[in-house]
């Protein structure tokens, strides 16, 4: 029986043990097959949308709790755009301080 089907399209933040260490996801609850859980991410590469899914079987669950739904990603882009004087900058792109010679 799946335990964890009721958050079936849930946002769900997951403890989960790998090997000897413990690891946090959080992710969209995709599937519950009855043994293990699906989580689902998806992000914009190169104006692609793609999403990567992975298995976490129910053995090496250490805690699983529902997450509240953050802002949108173009919400908050667009408010922090308003306001603020500076320019918009590309994701991932840095700038450097000038340093005195």
């Amino acid at each position: 029986m799946a335990r964890y089907s009721a958050l079936l399209g849930r946002r769900i933040e997951v403890t989960y043990r790998a090997g000897d260490i413990v690891l946090p996801a959080t992710g969209n609850l995709a599937a519950d097959s009855g043994k293990s859980i699906f989580l689902e991410e998806s992000y914009q590469q190169k104006g692609n949308v793609k999403t990567f899914r992975w298995e976490i079987p129910y053995p090496c669950i250490v805690q699983l709790n529902e997450c509240p739904e953050g802002p949108k990603l173009n919400a908050s882009m667009n408010e922090s755009n308003e306001s603020t004087t500076e320019p918009a900058r590309e994701p991932g792109a840095f700038q450097q301080k000038n340093r005195p010679a």
